[in-house]
């Protein structure tokens, strides 16, 4: 897992909203991104949900949220419409996001652990945490760096 204060390894990947270039958010936008393990699976849907209901004063905070895991494309789509998720689901494929970010696997090596960052501005980390942390956390995070 990376640590606060490493840089944030760019990436270039399909979404559920179109090709993501994290180079086009560093410099203007703090990010959060989210290493969830499944697609429209209970607490990947419970987690996801929390942000997307928190999503406009995440927003105001000058943010941006990804979602990222190996799975499939149609599968993202459908997860996202179903709940309305503003934001992005990227698709992992190749895993190649995951290893970047030293998310492992869990599960017998089958699901990616379940990890948040959160990268400043500048593209360091300045949040990281395994698990799924309330969303106050997050924007406590992000509303100090205004």
């Amino acid at each position: 897992m990376l640590k606060v204060g490493d840089s944030a390894p760019v990436f270039t990947a399909a979404s559920t909203k179109g090709t993501i270039n994290l180079r086009d958010y560093i410099g203007k936008e703090n990010i959060v991104l989210i290493f969830y393990p499944g697609d429209d699976t209970p607490i990947c849907t419970k987690q996801l949900c929390a942000v997307q209901d928190h999503y406009a004063k995440i927003e105001q905070a000058n943010t941006v949220v990804f979602g990222v895991n190996p799975g499939a494309m149609d599968k993202k789509r459908s997860f996202a419409e179903k709940f309305r998720y503003e934001f992005p689901l990227i698709m992992d494929e190749d895993e190649s996001i995951r290893k970047a970010y030293d998310v492992g696997k869990v599960l017998g090596l089958f699901f990616q652990q379940r990890i948040v960052y959160i990268i400043g501005k500048n593209g360091t980390i300045l949040y990281a945490k395994k698990g799924n942390p309330p969303v106050s956390e997050l924007l406590q995070v992000i509303e100090n760096q205004a």
